[in-house]
């Protein structure tokens, strides 16, 4: 890259910083993971020490946090509230001691003093307090100049308005965090997505009054200024933080040696489901504040502190109960209900087993200490247990042979193509006989992908279900809209507009039909693939014959397990009853048969990332109107991978390796004869 194009990515990247600032910091809706973030920031200091010309105000080498909201009035700091530099693993660790001897000429064998911090996952606050009172509170802010919540922060228990004990400096700015206990977040959740927002958002109220019902802590770990302050090291300084009448953390301590700050760091995280508060690392200050004094800062961190972060995707929980669930396709899913836990700002409460053999390998049971993955945006699921602290009275999971709904026998389906049995256990019930299985063979039905009714969600699915208003697909089209009229939270209009979108589904394709219908191997790539061969509806209802049946095997794509679910689909009763009545209460369109000669013809595609001014729906109708192929994974039978703004990096990545070839939207475009 020339100086020109590292210069634009450099300034992409800024705009990113002051986009992710600013939801965090001013909106409390952080839209990016720590971790993410931290990897962002990385990327910028890497760029500027590479390219010395680049520089901008934004940079988080230079600025903290975002500008104070105008909905409050400002207030600079005396003494600027900076950030902490972020240590990741021991390496980083060894590179902070080694920069502060060098800095300090000290010989690498000399032992440093830190204290160990647990970094609470709060809102950082400034107090100032002169000849003992509490005059005035302030936020972070950018740093430099934060917002007076005074008012606000004088509604919090924890914070003294008046302190009289003698060796009080005269003048002095406490710094602390602001947050929320994790039991008193359960009473306020709904309105929060995690107890970290819960304090921002009760902090920046306008009105005191609405500040003061909610249950907000404060503890304090350090100081900006201080005049007449006689203290000489940051634990000496945390034991008079506790006599002046300031909550400390309970779990701070005095640590030399990297080995130490590693293993305190791992206890800590192990701990972290026993704590009330959510805690994300551990901050280590060098504990002799004269050591503090010579080292000093750099641009915008101390050089004698750094917050060793936990990681962002995984975290410590005991697994209270285990329950199956049932799935539309009959799979049996183990899901742990685990004390909950703050993974990366969400707060997770079940994660997946997946199957009967997992249990059984890692021998999970229930009262298990378990260490909990959230990756992205992956189902939570439990990656190990500490068989360490495990109760000596604990019992093997016995995984159920009978359904736990219906009762029916469950089964482990025999793959033809590896030669062994399926992982996964599934009911044997085929049609709606199994009550957890037609719920989610309903959710499917008016899901997005199939009917796509608009305001017919899961939720309303199971109320229905609950108040007997539906028990089979066709129930949909002949609801009692009377009766639901006078149920609670509904009312005529809600009742108007269901009934409009309900009516506006009455017609349907036969490939979205098909896979409405929740045929086992049967997808929406198969789903079309059926409906281009068999074209109309009354070939699709004939299929019963088993001539009809097995000539499906002629199509490409489909095989002997698409088939046999197919036979299993038609030789239920329940089924061919819905298919008939569902055939009287709409319309199914025949398939249009596509261009066979068109500019794509033989080239399959695959979308990522946004398109501009066209719908991935779109854009995909576009392809096969053209006679492309769409297919849904990155393999050796993909030819053009389609990338549009912001596109999966794994995606792209994964199609170099392969050698396909990947297009912007421009290029595909052109590919059309047509102009973006």
């Amino acid at each position: 890259m020339n100086d020109k194009d590292v210069e634009i990515e450099y300034l992409k990247k800024i705009e990113l910083v002051k986009k992710y600032n600013r939801y965090y910091y001013d909106k409390n809706k952080p839209i990016i993971s720590d971790q993410k973030f931290d990897l962002l920031k990385i990327d910028i200091t890497n760029l500027e020490k590479k390219y010395k010309f680049l520089k901008s105000e934004y940079s988080p080498t230079k600025s903290v946090g975002f500008k104070p909201s105008k909905s409050f009035q400002k207030s600079k700091h005396k003494f600027p509230m900076l950030s902490l530099g972020n240590a990741f693993n021991e390496e980083d660790l060894k590179n902070f001691e080694k920069k502060i001897n060098n800095f300090l000429s000290l010989k690498e064998i000399n032992i440093i003093d830190y204290s160990a911090e647990p970094k609470i996952d709060g809102i950082s606050a400034s107090l100032i307090y002169i000849n003992g009172k509490f005059t005035k509170g302030l936020s972070r802010g950018d740093g430099a100049e934060g917002e007076d919540i005074t008012q606000n922060l004088k509604t919090i228990n924890d914070i003294p308005p008046d302190i009289t004990v003698k060796n009080f400096p005269k003048e002095i700015d406490i710094r602390g965090e602001v947050f929320i206990e994790n039991n008193d977040f359960k009473t306020i959740n709904e309105k929060f997505a995690n107890p970290r927002n819960a304090a921002s958002g009760s902090l920046r109220q306008k009105d005191p009054v609405i500040t003061a019902k909610i249950p907000l802590k404060f503890i304090a770990y350090t100081y900006g200024y201080a005049e007449e302050m006689n203290i000489h090291s940051q634990t000496d300084f945390l034991k008079n933080l506790k006599i002046w009448g300031f909550k400390i953390n309970p779990f701070n301590k005095k640590i030399s040696g990297i080995k130490n700050l590693i293993k305190n760091h791992k206890d800590l995280e192990e701990k972290r489901k026993e704590i009330a508060f959510d805690i994300d690392g551990v901050v280590y200050k060098v504990n002799d504040f004269n050591l503090q004094r010579r080292l000093g800062f750099a641009a915008n961190a101390p050089r004698w502190a750094i917050a060793h972060k936990f990681s962002a995707n995984s975290s410590i929980s005991d697994i209270i109960n285990i329950e199956i669930q049932i799935g539309r396709t009959g799979a049996l899913t183990p899901v742990a209900k685990i004390k909950p836990v703050n993974i990366g700002g969400v707060i997770v409460s079940n994660a997946t087993l997946h199957n009967e053999d997992e249990i059984i390998r890692k021998d999970i049971r229930i009262g298990d200490t378990v260490t909990v993955e959230r990756a992205g945006d992956v189902i939570p699921h439990v990656i190990s247990v500490d068989i360490k602290k495990r109760n000596k009275n604990s019992k093997k999971f016995i995984f159920p042979l009978n359904c736990p709904c219906c009762g029916s026998m469950t089964v482990k389906d025999y793959n033809e193509v590896t030669k062994k049995q399926d992982a996964v256990r599934r009911c044997v019930s085929e049609g709606y006989e199994c009550e957890k299985i037609a719920i989610e063979k309903i959710k499917h039905f008016v899901s997005k992908e199939a009917f796509n009714i608009d305001g017919f969600g899961k939720k309303i699915v199971e109320n229905f279900w609950n108040l007997k208003l539906i028990r089979l697909p066709q129930d949909i089209f002949n609801l009692n809209f009377d009766k639901i009229e006078k149920l609670e939270g509904w009312g005529k209009l809600s009742v108007t507009n269901l009934k409009f979108s309900i009516n506006q589904k009455k017609k349907i394709s036969l490939d979205r039909f098909i896979y409405s219908l929740g045929i086992r191997h049967i997808g929406q790539e198969n789903a079309k693939i059926i409906a281009r061969y068999l074209k109309t509806v009354i070939n699709f209802f004939k299929l019963p014959d088993d001539k009809n049946i097995e000539s499906l095997s002629n199509i490409d794509g489909i095989g002997n397990t698409q088939i046999q679910s197919i036979k299993k689909f038609f030789l239920n009763k329940t089924n061919i009853k819905v298919l008939s009545e569902l055939g009287r209460n709409i319309k199914i369109e025949n398939t249009v048969l596509i261009n066979n000669k068109g500019l794509l013809k033989n080239k399959t595609f695959m979308l990522t990332g946004k398109l501009n001014g066209v719908s991935r729906a779109e854009a995909k109708s576009l392809i096969e109107q053209n006679s492309g192929k769409i297919i849904s994974n990155v393999n050796k039978k993909l030819d053009y991978l389609i990338a549009g703004e912001k596109p999966t990096t794994r995606k792209v990545n994964i199609a170099k390796e392969l050698n396909i070839k990947v297009i912007n939207q421009k290029e595909w475009m052109e590919m059309l004869n047509k102009t973006s």
